[in-house]
This record gives structure tokens, sequence and C-alpha cells, in this order.
């Protein structure tokens, strides 16, 4: 859903939007339109918690890689919030103090989009595509209501389900994960 603006309804600068203030849920910058996500709902937030951990627990005690969920990044001419942002362990942007910046100005290596039902579809993808043609690695989107997972790697989009193993990041080359292994994280 495109949030109008009543002062110019039709365009707003990127700068405009990062001086406005912080919206719950996120807002995002698209082609100069601002677009507030869906407030996250329960398999959104189980399986959004559960990969990132799953990601950490298997890249950050090796200092492969670490995923953050929800994290603004800003590039392209667009600033949009990935439910998963993984940035491999050279990629992380630092400060001189060796912590994460609080701005963050490039593309996330993978970056994984979990569907809502209330989101539209073409607009995920749209946002994963640019990601890619930015300097993203790898894309996934999670399909919930299909059990599916769409990745996107270089110009290749494919669909996965059940037992297919999805790609990974090549650092990640040794772990492998079925379409069913991120489904079975709902499971309590």
């Amino acid at each position: 859903m495109a949030i109008s603006l009543e002062a110019n309804p039709n365009t707003i600068s990127l700068e405009e939007f990062l001086a406005l203030p912080e919206t719950k849920p996120a807002s995002e910058y698209l082609d100069d339109q601002i677009y507030q996500k869906p407030m996250p709902q329960g398999k959104h937030s189980t399986l959004q918690a559960e990969m990132v951990m799953a990601i950490n627990q298997r890249a950050k005690p090796q200092k492969l890689a670490y995923a953050f969920p929800e994290l603004r990044c800003t590039f392209g001419k667009r600033s949009i919030v990935p439910d998963i942002a993984v940035f491999e362990w050279n990629h992380i942007p630092l400060d001189a103090d060796g912590e994460p910046l609080n701005k963050i100005q490039i593309a996330p290596d993978w970056m994984i989009e979990i569907l809502s039902p209330a989101q539209s579809p073409f607009l995920i993808i749209d946002k994963l595509g640019f990601a890619m043609k930015c300097g993203t690695k790898l894309g996934w989107l999670i399909v919930p209501q299909e059990r599916t997972v769409l990745t996107f790697q270089g110009d290749r989009l494919n669909s996965h389900r059940g037992t297919d193993i999805l790609p990974m990041l090549e650092i990640l080359s040794d772990w492998q994960m079925s379409v069913q292994d991120v489904f079975d994280l709902l499971k309590f």
C-alpha cells in the first residue's frame, strides 16, 4: 500500500524520506513512493526469527556471515527493510570501534523476504530483483501459503518445493537446507 503525502502526493526524494520519523511496521522507499510493510503475523514472525537464528548459529562462530532482521538498507536510490539481510562477514559495515553502522548504505549479500498474506508478490519480487542488480548475490522469497521458496541468483529465478535443496551463499555452500527444513522451523 502506498502512503499518500499531502504536500506532494506524487513524488518525494530519498533524502526527504530518510528525514521522516520511522514507522512501525517499517516503511520503504521505492521509485519515489513510500510503502508501509504489513504488520507481521505468527508464521511470518516465527520463520523470520528462526531463520535469523539458524543462519547466525551456522555462520557467526566462523565469522562467515551475519543475519540482521528488519535492517534498513539504502542503496541505488531506494531504502528497503528486508525481513532478513545477510552480510558476508567482511562486508558488514562497521564503525571505528568495530560495531555495526546504524545506517547501512549497501545491498545485503543475501536478502530473504517472507510473503505475508496482505503483501503484493510483485512488489517483493521487484525489491529482490532490484537488489540483485545492486550487488545482492542471493535472494529468497519464502511463500508460506504455497510452501514454496523462490530463489534469485544472478538473472535466474527458480521455484523450490518439498525436499529441494536451496542455494546458499558460496561461503555457506557446505550447509544444505531444503524447503521442508525451512517450513519445519514453524513446528513447535
